[in-house]
């Protein structure tokens, strides 16, 4: 999808039309982040990430917006509502982009097939979307960015050496900034360079990754396309950008508590634990460091979360004003599988249940492993739409 946010927003007010706007974080706040904005204000040279104090400075007309995540939530699910009346084959990677698996059509069925997806998407929700058609995803991805917004673009393997080998190696889907710059240091400098690199360099530079950005970038990637893919997920986390830089501990423990408690019920929601926990932290000068520490007994309560958060923050703060905070659980496990391990702290309360869990034991046995739960709540009825997220929860609450 073509400017995602901005475009929800030009097709919920169509006065926005062929404005320059902007959706963005704190917005009252001189020092809020630009989210995402239309063609309109990047053509005035606003862009993602960009502070707001800078973007208003480059477009004083910009039209800046709260993020709204229940609107881009629901047009999110209208659009992929829209690709599964195509083919089942559909997989949901973020809240507005996906992989489509046309391959059970023949001829010039697929690309009419994209032409009408594009033309629903504008017609019905009014949002515009640029599309890859290819052999495989990374080629599939690395056409839908090639001609933006409302594009279609083709791009097969024998394109390789024109459309792709040129461009630099930075605009490769998979090479970050930083993967970039460790690329220059061995003078790779373009996707050409990185196809024709030697692999065992690239695998002492970037490890396992490296053999497999030679791969793509030689056209070859086997993974299917797989809509029971948007289950898959290895981490939880939150983070958030403070007002102002602070070292206030009452203050920095408040968003700790949030952090942990928007953590915890994701957590809840998903009905998973975690056994592993990191905590980042970014400082004024945009230093930032990572720790992290493996509990003895998978969690997922506000207070335990909190508890290891802060102790890992505090740990390692050096005292300077703190910029920007997350917590993330990682290791997760469903909470129905998860093994508690018992200590003597421990023992004494769970062999008082023994006699509960007998119970329930035989109960399942006989009427089915569902049938009665300890200490577990039954679930709201949630709609038989399939969703993702911003961490592949986006479309549920």
């Amino acid at each position: 999808m073509n400017s995602f946010y901005a475009s929800v927003e030009i097709a919920y007010d169509p006065s926005l039309k062929g404005k320059p706007v902007a959706i963005a974080g704190n917005v009252e706040e001189r020092k809020g982040i630009i989210v995402t904005c239309s063609y309109e204000a990047r053509a005035k040279g606003v862009k993602a990430t960009m502070p707001l104090w800078e973007a208003r400075k480059l477009c004083p007309d910009l039209i800046v917006k709260k993020p709204n995540f229940d609107r881009y939530r629901s047009a999110s699910m209208a659009m992929f509502t829209i690709l599964r009346e195509y083919t089942d084959k559909v997989e949901p990677v973020s809240i507005d982009e996906g992989y489509v698996d046309l391959s059970e059509f023949s001829g010039t069925k697929p690309l009419l097939i994209a032409k009408s997806i594009q033309n629903r998407l504008l017609e019905e929700l009014l949002l515009p979307c640029s599309i890859g058609v290819a052999p495989n995803k990374f080629l599939a991805k690395m056409a839908s960015d090639m001609k933006k917004p409302l594009g279609i673009s083709i791009l097969r393997k024998r394109d390789l050496p024109e459309k792709l080998w040129p461009l630099p190696a930075n605009e490769m889907h998979g090479i970050g900034e930083k993967t970039a710059e460790k690329l220059r240091s061995i003078q790779i400098n373009t996707i050409y360079d990185v196809a024709h690199a030697d692999t065992i360099q690239l695998k002492n530079l970037l490890g396992i990754n490296g053999a497999r950005l030679k791969e793509r970038a030689n056209g070859i990637d086997d993974r299917k396309v797989d809509p029971d893919a948007i289950y898959d997920f290895k981490s939880i986390g939150n983070s958030s950008t403070l007002s102002k830089n602070t070292t206030n501990e009452a203050e920095i423990q408040e968003v700790l508590r949030k952090l942990a408690k928007s953590v915890s019920v994701r957590m809840k929601r998903k009905e998973v634990v975690a056994s592993k926990f990191f905590v980042t932290i970014r400082y004024g000068n945009l230093k930032t460091i990572t720790r992290s520490k493996k509990v003895e007994n998978p969690i997922n309560k506000e207070d335990d979360i909190l508890f290891v958060a802060s102790h890992l923050f505090f740990s390692h703060w050096d005292g300077e004003p703190i910029r920007l905070l997350g917590i993330t659980g990682q290791d997760l496990v469903e909470k129905s599988e998860a093994v508690k391990q018992l200590d003597l702290f421990s023992f004494e309360n769970d062999a008082k249940d023994e006699p509960l869990v007998e119970l329930m034991n035989k109960l399942n046995g006989k009427y089915g492993s569902q049938v009665i739960k300890k200490g577990v709540k039954a679930n709201k009825k949630e709609s038989s739409t399939v969703g993702t997220s911003f961490n592949k929860d986006f479309l549920r609450e």
